[in-house]
């Protein structure tokens, strides 16, 4: 197993050349003059001639690409041309609040939806499994943000219940702040990880093992929990852990609409001042988390079924 995940390791090696290549070529070469953008109104020649000079612009498209190499592997991101912050710090700053939203919404969802999953499975067929699934696919239907302008409107504004916009640092302040978003959160996950987990374990359900396991007397919910759940978790796994990098971006709509001084609101304000240094840097860093957790959902792989070995 050491030797593979070194293996692995080195992988990222090419990888993050090819992000690095794409990155460059997107918004460097078809995104146009950025600092056209930056200067606003006050652009003219000499202007942009000084702030190309400035930002390295200037510079050869290879170097350039080099210096987004290089960043990729320091993750020595630099300055952001909008704010002149080190965009290192905006990343340690942001990670904070978001993942205080995601974390804690992704885990309750992802726990609820198996466990709903695993009842409906159960009584596959009858009324709460016809209930659950049209509450599903009901749920899916509606817009993200109709939720988010529903439930801040009636909870928040009428009721009073959250708050409806801000955050603060430290454990337990920041609750009644990601309170509303998270469930907002939750809300959005159940209807598609309960249909995927529903489907999974009924693959594993009407199985040859299965029908063994019932001719030797063994109950129902023993079926279930201990050879039907066990059975379907690669597919589990690999659902699950595939989308905890993507927290780190935090959720762009919530961040935004809930005033949460999250990734997603960097990420957003990077897109619309075309502050390529962030935008890069966020890039970047979802493609290593990526390609880390993708490692580590093969490593579970191992512990939920015996059988399959790493080469």
């Amino acid at each position: 197993m050491l030797q593979y995940i070194i293996r692995r390791l080195l992988y990222m090696i090419p990888v993050l050349l090819g992000v690095s290549l794409v990155i460059f070529i997107l918004f460097n070469m078809i995104g146009g003059d950025p600092t056209a953008v930056l200067l606003g109104k006050n652009a003219n020649a000499r202007a942009m001639a000084d702030l190309r000079e400035q930002l390295g612009l200037n510079k050869s498209l290879f170097l350039q690409y080099l210096d987004v190499v290089k960043s990729a592997f320091t993750f020595d991101f630099g300055r952001s041309w909008a704010t002149k912050q080190e965009i290192t710090y905006m990343i340690t700053q942001g990670a904070y609040p978001s993942l205080c939203l995601t974390i804690p919404a992704f885990v309750i969802s992802t726990v609820l939806s198996l466990i709903i999953s695993l009842v409906v499975a159960f009584y596959r067929g009858r009324g709460i499994d016809l209930f659950v699934r049209f509450f599903c696919i009901a749920g899916m239907s509606i817009s993200a943000l109709t939720y988010i302008l529903a439930f801040q409107w009636i909870f928040a504004f009428e009721l009073g219940w959250f708050e409806i916009s801000g955050f603060e640092y430290g454990f337990p302040d920041f609750i009644p702040y990601i309170a509303l978003p998270a469930i907002i959160w939750i809300i959005l996950s159940i209807g598609p990880d309960v249909r995927f987990f529903r489907t999974v374990i009924l693959d594993e359900i009407y199985q040859d093992y299965v029908r063994t396991a019932r001719a030797k007397g063994l109950s129902e919910v023993t079926i279930l929990l201990k050879h039907v759940l066990r059975n379907a978790m690669i597919p589990i796994i690999t659902y699950v852990v595939i989308q905890i990098p993507f927290l780190i971006l935090g959720a762009l709509l919530l961040e935004s609409f809930f005033g949460i001084p999250g990734l997603g609101g960097i990420t957003l304000n990077a897109l619309n001042s075309s502050d390529f240094p962030v935008i890069k840097a966020m890039a970047i860093l979802s493609s290593v988390v990526y390609i880390l957790f993708s490692l580590l959902s093969d490593i579970l792989y191992t512990f939920a079924d015996p059988r399959v070995k790493l080469k």
